[in-house]
């Protein structure tokens, strides 16, 4: 039997672009509606009015925890101008959590930004860290009770979108695909030399983390964190250089940043290689995901363990799941993501709690067709169907993860051998 921390939370996360809906005032509503190639968000899911069914769902199932974000775009729909009906909303939702006995887990800053934010340059203007900590300062407000909170979700990709979008706009770039997902547009940006975000799309990114950090916690006295796109690279024999190089960039950076955090948020999915060029494309193959990832549950474990390591932080799992219409896929995947995550403690790696990506099935930034949910959603009526996942998730959380059996040692190396089939030639 595995064995986890005590306390630990078991639960699941969501970004509230992806399922509340009608976000009329962020920059990626704008976006949606410029950019080829990318399907619009609309009504999402409509948790926007709908949180408290989809918390008693989760709480119902046996699990105690629930990372979800408030939207800066509707907080401050324009500078300086705050809204306390949306506050009072987000406030309502905190509130839900603990009514349901689920500990919440709080992004301040999930992709999205005031559409305002984004036409004074966004990230890259230098009034961005000042206009964030107006924002947080806000926040702050109504985050009493909360324990956890993470300040900015992924910089590593949103500095990569930054990137992208810029690309475009030079003609670099055709098309719009998110970087979460790999197919002909990553094919494309790799082979435009645009494998990673360059060190200087970073430096916004950490300097507000850095700047609303110790705020948050004087005001609220909760953990803070920011979580990063745990890539599980891996090198290609002889091209440790190379390897060296694109995971500073792709990871290091972000995860040095957070050293002096009072946890790391570890998002993972799968594993990808790193060859002399950069970063190798997932290679086709059956098993592939609905994003094109490669099946690499084993990734978790990788990316919990170099996570620590690098920050010196523990963990706590952001989002870790599977993008796939076969649920007896998702648990089978899920459960020896655990499994590895669970040798990772075994071995000493402080862990604090897993939440799985994602609760509800959502949009994927640009895409509706790649689903991650524990329960499924009519777009049309919106109703929730829960996965047999869900179930089977609640179930381990509810033992505390005994349920779970420990990784077999041959899982990892069977899986990247997989890959290593393949070849890794582009």
């Amino acid at each position: 039997m595995t064995t986890f921390p005590d306390a630990f939370l078991w639960g699941a996360a969501t970004a509230p672009h992806q399922i509340e809906g009608n976000n009329l005032n962020s920059d990626w509503w704008a976006r949606e509606g410029m950019m080829p190639g990318m399907e619009p968000s609309g009504d999402a899911v409509d948790s926007y009015h709908r949180y408290r069914e989809d918390m008693r769902l989760l709480a119902d199932a046996g699990l105690n925890a629930y990372r979800f974000g408030v939207e800066w775009a509707r907080i401050e729909p324009r500078p300086g101008q705050f809204s306390n009906a949306e506050l009072a909303h987000y406030r309502r939702m905190i509130e839900t959590a603990f009514e349901f006995g689920l500990t919440p887990v709080v992004t301040l800053h999930h992709f999205t930004c005031p559409a305002w934010f984004a036409q004074e340059g966004g990230w890259m203007s230098p009034t961005a860290t000042e206009r964030f900590v107006a924002y947080v300062t806000k926040v702050v407000e109504i985050l009493d009770g909360v324990e956890w909170v993470v300040t900015i979700n992924e910089p590593n990709m949103l500095a990569m979108m930054t990137m992208l979008q810029e690309a475009m706009r030079s003609g670099q770039l055709s098309q719009w695909q998110s970087p979460t997902i790999d197919g002909e547009a990553e094919r494309e940006r790799i082979a435009a030399n645009l494998p990673v975000a360059t060190e200087e799309f970073s430096r916004p990114f950490i300097a507000a983390h850095h700047a609303v950090r110790d705020l948050i916690r004087e005001r609220t006295g909760a953990k803070v964190g920011w979580s990063v796109a745990n890539g599980a690279l891996e090198p290609t024999p002889g091209d440790e250089e190379k390897f060296a190089e694109v995971q500073r960039l792709q990871e290091n950076l972000y995860l040095e940043a957070a050293r002096g955090d009072d946890f790391i948020g570890v998002q993972s999915y799968s594993s990808q290689r790193v060859d002399a060029n950069g970063l190798v494309p997932h290679p086709e193959h059956p098993d592939n995901t609905l994003t094109g990832a490669a099946y690499r549950p084993d990734a978790l474990g990788i990316a919990v363990r170099h996570a620590t390591a690098v920050t010196g932080a523990p963990a706590l799992v952001t989002e870790n799941g599977i993008a796939t219409a076969d649920d007896e896929r998702r648990i089978a995947y899920t459960q020896t993501a655990l499994a590895h995550l669970a040798g990772a403690i075994a071995d000493g790696v402080d862990v604090r709690g897993y939440l799985h990506w994602s609760l509800l099935d959502n949009y994927e930034w640009g895409h509706w067709d790649p689903t991650f949910g524990l329960i499924a959603v009519d777009r049309e009526t919106f109703v929730r169907t829960p996965k047999p996942s869900l179930a089977w998730l609640g179930s381990v959380g509810s033992s505390n993860g005994a349920t779970i059996e420990p990784a077999g040692p041959d899982d990892a190396a069977s899986a990247a051998s997989d890959l290593a089939d393949l070849g890794t030639t582009r």
